[in-house]
């Protein structure tokens, strides 16, 4: 049998504005806190209209129902801002869990440190739980020895509610993040300085390159030159005249 086709609903508003508002009377609020009195719909409706406001219905069960005089889409902003500030404060409730084995890689017991640290820093709780599998359970003191390295690892971010207790076949045991200001923080958001070179190199000193020397200048007029430098060579030649043999 097929089951009838149901339409999605649409969300109902969480509060009933101005002419929504279903009541005869109401108890009206002003902007202030103080209370205005009860009076009927229609002059509620009036005095909100009057300071450019919408007229809220925030206790629809109230007999009469209270509204409240003020901007909706700043009282919805308002309301928002309280949700988020409130699920802030929420991870104290949030419980993660590590699992342990009384067998446990060095290797995998330093990743499962390096998670439980990072849930601590976010304000969650730490549920650690060691199981011990078949023949493990003669030798309860090694998981015990495993819970307690375990628990002094992370000494500086979170504290154990109660002692680690043998429940069954497991060891369990529950840590509470410390406060911020008494909890080291999360090695992975420490930033390390940069390593610096173990061999140092000396520093290269550039000589400054010789100054340009003066330009000498050369005379090209005979006159200007003492040495007769830049004169003709044909100037110390006679040229012969008539009768000279």
């Amino acid at each position: 049998m097929s089951r009838p086709f149901s339409r999605h609903q649409p969300q109902q508003p969480l509060h009933r504005v101005n002419g929504k508002i279903r009541a005869r009377e109401v108890r009206v609020i002003g902007q202030d806190g103080e209370q205005a009195g009860v009076m009927d719909l229609p002059s509620a409706l009036n005095l909100a209209r009057a300071q450019g406001i919408d007229l809220v219905e925030i206790a629809p069960n109230a007999v009469p129902p209270v509204c409240r005089l003020v901007d909706y889409g700043k009282f919805k902003y308002e309301l928002a801002k309280k949700e988020r500030d409130s699920k802030k404060h929420q991870h104290a409730n949030l419980v993660k869990e590590v699992q342990l084995s009384a067998r446990i890689d060095p290797h995998d017991l330093g990743i499962k440190l390096e998670h439980s640290i990072g849930f601590l820093c976010e304000d969650m709780k730490l549920k650690v739980t060691l199981r011990f599998r078949g023949r493990e359970m003669a030798h309860t003191e090694i998981g015990k020895q495993v819970v307690n390295k375990f628990l002094q690892d992370l000494e500086p971010w979170g504290h154990p509610d109660s002692p680690p207790k043998l429940i069954g076949r497991s060891i369990n045991v529950m840590i509470s993040p410390h406060p911020k200001h008494k909890r080291a923080k999360n090695p992975k958001e420490v930033v390390e300085a940069p390593p610096k070179s173990a061999v140092e190199r000396p520093a290269v000193v550039v000589a400054e390159a010789p100054a340009d020397p003066a330009p000498v200048r050369v005379a090209t007029n005979a006159a200007e030159n003492e040495n007769g430098l830049g004169q003709s060579p044909f100037a110390t030649l006679s040229i012969p005249t008539e009768g000279s043999v």
